[in-house]
């Protein structure tokens, strides 16, 4: 796209752009933390067990994981636009699936199938919008668009939780087809962006085809470990590490999808560290908190959702002040306050029992936890894309959503086991609580590990250095 073509963000067509990436891509983050609150419920309708529930959040996260370094370069070759509007459509379709699954390992499948979809859509948008939008504008476009999502993300369990009394689980997924249908309606209007032939080369079959193989086989040793002899540990051990060899290798390459070049960049690669770190954590906390909420302490689906409550208030009111206050201050300080307080409120959450007060028990942790989120995503969506160039918007995004979607994954997968819990675990209080203390500490662990990573990734070079630092963080070519 021509400079004279980009949108401000005041027009008409730069406030309906805004409004489709972000609804598309609140979509595919709300359906990625709504189905958390609604695992119970479909492990006694569907009579699965705790791995089922595992693979029911991981499948999804395992093919987007995977699959979204596609999406982006997908975008950057055959149009951003494009690529957005196909995943979203997909999501609708899949969506449907899943809410006439009738089988755990139907609903698994199809939300590998869902996974596929948002891999599509979810780079797109911040690309769309760092590609779209004049440098002027791009801040702020960011900043609603990160805000906005963490409210997706956030509200998630308190949706998740009406819809299941007042519709059923099934209903969780159905609601996400007249949302897409709009986004399809409205996107229309969003303008369409590509790389030129001479900038992207060859498409990295290689490099797509290792990546998901590395991280299905990585995940699924990661869930069923225990099962296995130490041999099979061995073995499963050796072959990620041989796989993750190869695609860092392929990733050297002309043309690859991942480009190893940008992980020249200290912030970028500071900032993907602490992603993998926090959002490892925040899915094995939300993942285990709304199991222990509804089991333990007694509430009901609705009850849980309604006790994350601080989270979608409190980034709905100031994920664009913590977005305007790093633009001033750069992202190294509330990046590495906003993982600390995080695990403070985890540590407070890891005391929720039977006999848990939500007022003392439950809100003190809530909204530190709130706090610390809130300041912690716009400063490190903003980061990311600024150490990047321009013509690497998809790339960048879909890595750090891959890095973000991997951290989840992996976490999700290991931490039950890590903490001693499997098989009907989920539905026994006594062994749920013991597994839930461990794990909530476990992640406040990793929590303040990305603190410290932010901490020293983040600071600022010599002054001898400042000048090509400078342009690595600001994109400038």
């Amino acid at each position: 796209m021509a400079t004279d073509e980009l949108l401000a963000l005041r027009s008409r067509r730069g406030r309906i752009t805004l409004a489709t990436v972000i609804l598309g891509s609140g979509i595919a983050i709300l359906d990625g933390s709504v189905v958390n609150i609604a695992l119970r419920t479909i492990g006694t309708d569907l009579d699965a067990d705790l791995a089922d529930l595992q693979w029911v959040l991981n499948g999804y996260l395992l093919s987007l994981a995977s699959l979204i370094l596609v999406g982006g370069a997908l975008g950057d070759r055959l149009g951003r636009r494009r690529m957005y509007l196909t995943g979203v459509a997909g999501f609708a379709v899949t969506s449907a699936l899943c809410a006439f699954a009738q089988t755990p390992t139907q609903l698994i499948v199809f939300r590998v199938l869902q996974g596929v979809a948002a891999a599509l859509l979810t780079p797109g948008s911040l690309a769309i919008i760092e590609s779209g939008f004049r440098r002027e504008d791009r801040a702020a476009a960011i900043g609603a668009w990160a805000g906005i999502s963490g409210v997706a993300s956030a509200i998630g369990p308190l949706v998740g939780g009406f819809l299941l009394e007042h519709g059923g689980w099934r209903w969780i997924f159905a609601i996400n087809v007249p949302l897409c249908v709009l986004v399809l309606v409205l996107g229309r209007q969003v303008p369409e962006s590509s790389d030129r032939e001479d900038e992207i080369g060859r498409f990295d079959y290689g490099g797509a085809v290792v990546g998901v193989l590395a991280l299905g086989l990585l995940t699924y040793g990661l869930t069923f470990w225990r099962d296995w002899s130490a041999l099979g540990i061995v073995a499963c051990s050796v072959v990620v590490a041989a796989l993750i060899t190869a695609f860092v290798v392929l990733e050297r390459r002309p043309g690859a999808m991942a480009p190893v070049s940008l992980f020249a960049s200290r912030v970028f690669t500071a900032a993907n560290l602490m992603t993998f770190l926090v959002y490892g954590a925040l899915g094995a906390v939300i993942f285990l908190l709304v199991l222990q909420l509804q089991v333990t302490a007694g509430y009901s689906p609705l009850g849980a959702g309604l006790a994350a409550l601080p989270l979608t208030i409190s980034m709905l009111l100031f994920s664009s002040r913590a977005a305007a206050i790093a633009a001033r201050t750069g992202p190294r300080l509330p990046m590495t306050i906003g993982p600390i307080l995080c695990a403070a409120g985890v540590v407070l959450l890891a005391f929720i029992g039977s006999d848990a007060s939500y007022v003392v028990h439950v809100l003190p942790g809530m909204l530190l936890f709130a706090a610390g989120l809130t300041a912690l995503v716009s400063p490190l969506t903003a980061a990311v894309l600024q150490a990047a160039p321009d013509r690497h918007a998809g790339v960048a995004s879909g890595i750090n959503n891959a890095v973000a979607r991997a951290g989840s994954l992996l976490a999700v997968a290991a931490l039950p086991a890590a903490v001693g819990l499997s098989g009907e675990d989920y539905r026994n209080p006594v062994a749920l609580t013991d597994g839930f203390r461990m794990g909530q500490l476990l992640c406040a662990a990793l929590l303040t590990a990305g603190g410290i990573v932010s901490w020293y990734g983040l600071r600022p070079e010599p002054s001898a250095d400042q000048a090509p630092e400078a342009d690595s963080v600001t994109g400038g070519e």
